[in-house]
């Protein structure tokens, strides 16, 4: 069978499903193809499994909204963090030299890369807007590294299929699938409108998923680890948002 062929075989289950037989049947249906997210067992898991499973089918390969400079916000919002560790404050006092963010789990080339490595990785610039789930937002340009460039260099195994991340703020981390890690769109950013990554936007590195809500692109990221199973992490829930009671997924 096609990929085309399969994917409105699964779209048209999907709704089939959904709409005669309601969300548990189509959750049943997101499983069979292995789109079940690992919050589908949470109080709206149902729903939870089928905007993953459809919005897979139907966006996997498309690009976060770009805009253009002169809409780019005069007065961004930098949303409050609670208070960083002393270990932050030493080394955003070296000029975050000794910053490194490690990779590791699936992959066969377990490494660590300092920001002095990432900013001498092929760079990409997008304009892209933060939306946050409270319902603010903001236009900015993020200038930084494909992720895809470092899961390659790392050499991501195969049967992969999430990246867990990781912030320096204690008990924050996220997690996204392979289909957005490996996005062209989704950065290790380092810069946020032609300047360096100010510390209250998540300076020195930030990881800019743009097409989720904000709350996926996790700042002050220092380790990714490659996964084939969420469950193993936390509280199984894919994220620390996710144990807070949002979503897993957080397309837009």
């Amino acid at each position: 069978m096609s990929d085309l062929s399969r994917r409105n075989l699964i779209k048209t289950g999907l709704a089939a499903a959904a709409g005669v037989a309601g969300l548990g049947v189509a959750a049943k249906v997101a499983g069979a193809y292995g789109l079940i997210p690992p919050d589908s067992d949470l109080l709206y898991g149902a729903g939870n499994s089928l905007t993953y499973a459809a919005q897979r089918m139907l966006t996997r390969h498309s690009m976060a909204q770009q805009y253009s400079r002169d809409q780019i916000s005069k007065k961004p919002f930098a949303n409050e963090v609670a208070p960083l560790p002393a270990e932050f404050a030493r080394s955003q006092a070296t000029g975050f030299a000794d910053w490194k963010l490690t990779i590791d789990g699936m992959v066969a080339r377990p490494k660590s890369y300092s920001v002095a490595d990432i900013k001498s990785a092929p760079k990409s610039s997008q304009i892209t807007m933060v939306g946050c789930e409270e319902g603010w937002d903001y236009i900015a340009e993020w200038s930084g590294a494909p992720l895809a460039h470092f899961l390659d260099d790392a050499g991501t195994l195969p049967g992969a299929r999430y990246a867990v991340y990781y912030s320096i703020q204690p008990d924050w981390w996220e997690s996204i699938d392979m289909a957005d890690a490996t996005h062209p769109q989704t950065i290790v950013a380092y810069e946020m409108n032609g300047a360096e990554l100010p510390v209250p936007f998540g300076g020195p590195l930030r990881l800019r998923v743009p097409r989720q809500l904000g709350y996926k692109s996790v700042k002050y990221i220092t380790k990714i680890t490659v996964t084939d199973d969420l469950k193993k992490f936390g509280k199984g829930t894919g994220g620390a948002n996710a144990e807070g009671g949002y979503a897993w997924y957080a397309g837009i």
